[in-house]
């Protein structure tokens, strides 16, 4: 049988890969729709956008009871130690082995006051601050998360706080964890959260002047031009189009 390619003498042949626009800018630039794929890739899910997945959009419920779990006990503990509670807490939500309370934004440090000196409740570390941006799906848009551990009972909880990206102030709660010093400097660098009352909220991986939040979604993907060795290398956006 007569090989159909020309012969090349062993000589490597640079070819188009498959399924890729040789050129052709990404069909997904980041002003598409919040929650879409990128770089031409469709039909699957997603949650990071950059392999075109989709992510489903879901309404904030209070989950019915029991819990189960421990997850009972913080609650009713909370509730008897707050006053405010029915104030504070938007909903209490359980979904996959995990408990979350979402908290009204301008009540979150008093809430972790008393989740940390309560004897019921007793959770001593804020072991993370961080931050998600829900462009197009809440008006709220930048939600902060913070993961508190009990190290005298053996649990964790979660809490949830949303702010809108046209007033993104949340009260510190450095004062009742040290821990999140750096932590709330990092959500403030990359989403542009301001955390009232912090000793010293400046920058913190980024430079000082730098303009913007890189993690938030409406942030251009490309940041900064990059030059290497003479060859200029765009930004993802900018690219040819990965199938």
């Amino acid at each position: 049988m007569t090989d159909s390619k020309p012969s090349t003498g062993g000589v490597p042949v640079p070819v188009t890969p498959a399924g890729a626009t040789s050129g052709a800018p990404a069909e997904f630039p980041p002003a598409s729709p919040a929650g879409r794929g990128m770089f031409g890739n469709q039909g699957t899910g997603d949650v990071s956008g950059f392999g075109g997945l989709v992510r489903q959009q879901h309404t904030i419920e209070d989950s019915p009871r029991p819990y189960g779990g421990y997850f009972d006990e913080v609650r009713d503990a909370l509730e008897e130690a707050y006053p405010a509670f029915g104030e504070a807490i938007e909903h209490v939500v359980v979904d996959r082995d995990e408990l979350t309370l979402h908290i009204r934004p301008e009540r979150i440090a008093e809430v972790c006051q008393v989740m940390r000196d309560d004897p019921a409740l007793r959770f001593e570390l804020c072991s993370s601050v961080s931050g998600v941006d829900y462009l197009g799906a809440d008006a709220r848009r930048l939600h902060v998360v913070y993961q508190l551990t009990s190290m005298t009972y053996r649990r964790r909880v979660r809490l949830e706080a949303a702010v809108s990206a046209e007033q993104p102030h949340l009260p510190s709660v450095t004062a009742v964890y040290p821990t999140a010093d750096w932590q709330e400097r990092e959500t403030y660098d990359m989403f542009g959260v301001i955390f009232d009352g912090h000793p010293a909220l400046t920058r913190i991986l980024m430079p000082d002047d730098w303009e913007g939040h890189p993690q938030r979604k409406d942030y251009p993907l490309g940041g900064v031009p990059v030059e290497y060795k003479g060859a200029e290398i765009p930004p993802p956006d900018k690219r040819r189009s990965y199938q």
